[in-house]
């Protein structure tokens, strides 16, 4: 897969500005005398170069994206044995869950500003360095303090990388935001759903101690790092309003003696808060970050209460996660090919409404049925990263939206796996949590709808 899309891309090099432009080695050029073209004798080994990059480039983002939850995912499976090893309530144990979006907020708007200042793939680097060493000293720092501000590193490398991953797809596969989309988002569901099942079999493995079965997903991070390393070098971030025309690795933008070529005009930043889209956009983010987060959080912990064995309720929970590796891809390129994505986001609503209805009233005898529903709703983060990546025409406007959508969507998140806790722990069961679950798929099936209209932040926010 990985070599169908490095070989995909590498056609698009050759595109002028429609797409991404040849490196500037592999370039013919006119002769003015003749009209002749020649091509300089270095483009085949440069163009080997830029092919081997380009997959560098794919597997890092499949790398990093298999990263992005399993610091979640793998603490919800677990979230019962940290309590009681911590003393936690009920309440501080929603705290827990709402970590990971305020640091997604908090730490998510500075990406597009790190990005500028370093390179996009530097920051990603250091993102897959910070969630190493926070998933390696969390389970070891002793006390709530001290878990929560390990489990923050590890989260704000994450949400750095969350916001740059759409940016990166739209810089370097600008004609294939939806398969790369796909692509990245299955890599994610894959890496959420390998953490939810594998957890409790690896902490029975390992002594039935929850210490190092938290600590052994320090590995991926670790491994996440290297193909990153080539890419922390390229540190201009996208500027301009048209296509970016080096492909990575590619030495166009620099002389061999590293000298600056002529730079593009920077263009203003846009009032992106006079996007009605743009705030549809964050809301529907938001809503679907909640459940989102409520499910990694809370939903092992819901079967567990229900009857269901640890070991199991994993399997539900990676059920749910695993749903969105054949989706993830499919969703991002039917998407794309609708002017209007309002009937997907009308289909996973649904599912979502008639998974959390059966949770509530047969949550053990039709287990596995509702995780398959759930999972199918949950796929709403793919469609909504997909979506930014449509809903603006150039790099810089994807950058931005990408990082209001994302910051003001957790922002938005923060109090539904904290409310979620608070209800568990006063109520005395999951009757009055999971019926917020469910009414709060409403207004997401609205917002969805209107973020899916056919326009783009740039002319919004021009008006």
């Amino acid at each position: 897969m990985m070599g169908l899309m490095a070989s995909d891309e590498t056609r698009t090099e050759t595109r002028t500005e429609t797409g991404v432009q040849a490196p500037a080695e592999t370039r013919t050029h006119a002769r003015v005398d003749g009209g002749a073209r020649e091509t300089s004798p270095e483009a085949p080994a440069t163009r080997a170069w830029t092919t081997w990059t380009t997959r560098l480039l794919v597997l890092g983002i499949v790398l990093a994206a298999m990263n992005l939850r399993p610091a979640i995912t793998s603490l919800g499976a677990l979230l019962e044995e940290v309590r009681d090893g911590l003393g936690m309530s009920g309440s501080v144990a929603g705290l827990l869950t709402s970590v990971p979006p305020l640091c997604f907020a908090v730490f998510g708007v500075t990406a597009p500003r790190l990005a500028r200042r370093f390179g996009p793939g530097a920051v990603v680097c250091a993102g897959m360095v910070a969630i190493t060493a926070g998933l390696l000293i969390r389970p070891y720092v002793g006390g709530t303090g001290g878990f929560l501000a390990a489990t923050a590193l590890a989260l704000m490398g994450i949400a750095v990388s969350n916001v740059l991953m759409p940016v990166i797809v739209k810089r370097y596969f600008p004609d294939r935001v939806g398969s790369m989309t796909g692509l990245y988002s299955m890599a994610l569901a894959f890496g959420t759903s390998v953490a939810a099942a594998a957890t409790v079999p690896v902490t029975n493995a390992l002594g039935g101690h929850w210490q190092p079965g938290l600590a052994v997903w320090a590995v991926l991070p670790a491994l996440a790092v290297v193909p990153w390393i080539p890419f922390v070098r390229n540190r201009k971030a996208p500027t301009s309003t048209a296509p970016t025309s080096t492909a990575p690795g590619a030495s166009s933008p620099r002389t061999e003696g590293g000298q600056a070529a002529e730079k593009p005009a920077e263009q203003p930043p846009l009032r992106i808060t006079r996007s009605r889209t743009a705030w549809a956009l964050a809301v529907f983010f938001g809503l679907q970050a909640t459940a989102a987060y409520i499910t990694m959080g809370w939903m092992a912990q819901i079967f567990r209460d229900s009857g269901v064995s640890a070991g199991t309720a994993g399997l539900l929970l990676a059920v749910i996660m695993v749903m969105g590796v054949p989706l993830a891809f499919v969703i991002p390129r039917v998407a794309t090919r609708l002017p209007h994505q309002g009937p997907i986001v009308m289909v996973l609503g649904v599912c979502g409404l008639a998974g959390y209805a059966g949770l509530y009233f047969a949550p053990v005898g039709g287990a596995w049925a509702w995780a398959l529903l759930l999972g199918v709703s949950n796929c709403a983060f793919p469609l909504a990263l997909t979506m930014v990546g449509m809903r603006a025409r150039t790099g810089a406007g994807v950058a931005q939206l990408s990082a209001f959508a994302q910051s003001t969507g957790y922002l938005i998140s923060i109090p539904g796996p904290l409310l979620v806790g608070v209800l568990y722990q006063h109520s005395g069961g999951w009757g009055l949590p999971i019926a917020l679950m469910s009414a709060l798929m409403v207004p997401q099936i609205v917002v969805g709808v209107l973020a899916g209209r056919d326009r783009t932040v740039e002319d919004e926010a021009a008006r």
